[in-house]
């Protein structure tokens, strides 16, 4: 076994406390991983309540990191010491039902394997995440960082970014698009980002007036004031997509009437049971999809745009010993757009 150091929660609690980590020695075709910088994800923040409800044993969050390979394995072919990788949310998954088959690792009938809380599928021990100095990884799920990306800016694209980006490239969003995005938050920040590149006219809607000037300078034309019933009207059955990045419950209704015939509303920020009037899909014949994260294919296609566009997530850099002070603040939303921690303060 290697040891590491890292953030984790090891009783009942939602505190983080720095701790020697255990990390399996590397297989044939693994690479080991000097973390640089990891992104903080609502999901960590979840995962640390359900841990505080469920369970005494050892949680290490996050799912979004960049880093620098240290050691490849003796089978691995695409990777050396010295490289610039990026991992995501997923490190393992079956290999060989359909989804797996068409590069959608993400929808593995048989689960994909977590980068923490996971189950590995070789010795069935629970998965550590990115909130660490090192991660071991296999080969399949790292990816090469291009040159030119921030590596702090680039970690939350491996979260945030694929989870926008492949329902951006399941719809179509191009060239004459009308995409709209509600909240304008990790996710939605880069919602903007990405469709602008991608040619598509993108509107901003959200209930605090004061985040215009942002949304513009992000790249949407339009901003729609939520709680401004003329607002809202002035964009009924208006939109070809609309992402609803909105991470607290909430009435889909407003949305669903922007947008146009034979459109999608596309919900990615609230995880959790919803309930719709099916009057509101009927007239217009409107269409409602989900997304999360990204296969294999998708996530390697979204880095080599991000760096043909220039396009890394918004982020306050904070060092790792701040990270229970960055969860806190994450549940009051008060970030601009993504916390990234550097990991460097582990040494």
């Amino acid at each position: 076994m290697r040891t590491t150091t890292g953030w984790q929660a090891d009783r009942a609690t939602q505190t983080l406390r720095r701790a020697s980590l255990q990390r399996r020695d590397l297989r044939p075709d693994d690479v080991a991983v000097r973390v640089d910088y990891c992104g903080v994800c609502f999901s960590d923040l979840h995962a640390l309540r359900a841990h505080k409800n469920t369970t005494n044993g050892i949680l290490v969050p996050g799912h979004e990191f960049t880093g620098t390979v240290s050691e490849v394995g003796s089978a691995v072919t695409g990777f050396a010491p010295g490289q610039p990788v990026a991992v995501g949310n997923i490190v393992d998954s079956c290999g060989t039902c359909p989804m797996c088959q068409a590069g959608q690792e993400n929808f593995c009938r048989d689960f994909p394997t977590l980068t923490y809380g996971g189950s590995d599928r070789q010795d069935g021990t629970t998965t550590l995440g990115g909130y660490s100095r090192e991660y071991i990884v296999r080969e399949k799920f790292a990816y090469r960082l291009p040159t030119g990306l921030d590596a702090a800016g680039a970690a939350p694209l491996l979260c945030a970014g694929i989870t926008v980006w492949e329902l951006l490239q399941a719809l179509g969003v191009g060239p004459g698009s009308e995409v709209a995005v509600a909240g304008l938050g990790g996710l939605g920040h880069l919602a903007v980002k990405l469709a602008a590149a991608l040619g598509a006219t993108v509107s901003v809607i959200s209930r605090t007036p004061d985040k215009a000037d942002e949304a513009h300078n992000l790249g949407a034309e339009r901003f729609i004031v939520s709680t401004d019933a003329a607002q809202m009207e002035a964009v009924r059955d208006r939109f070809d997509v609309v992402i609803d990045t909105i991470s607290a419950p909430h009435d889909l209704t407003p949305y669903l009437r922007t947008v146009a015939m034979d459109g999608t509303l596309s919900h990615v920020g609230h995880l959790g049971a919803i309930t719709v009037d099916a009057t509101d899909l009927l007239i217009g014949r409107k269409k409602l999809s989900s997304a999360g994260s990204g296969g294999r294919p998708a996530t390697a296609a979204m880095l080599r745009f991000c760096a043909e566009h220039g396009i890394t997530a918004d982020i306050e850099l904070l060092p790792s010993s701040q990270v229970n002070a960055a969860l806190e603040r994450l549940e009051r939303n008060d970030v601009r757009y993504r916390f990234v921690l550097d990991m460097s303060d582990l040494d």
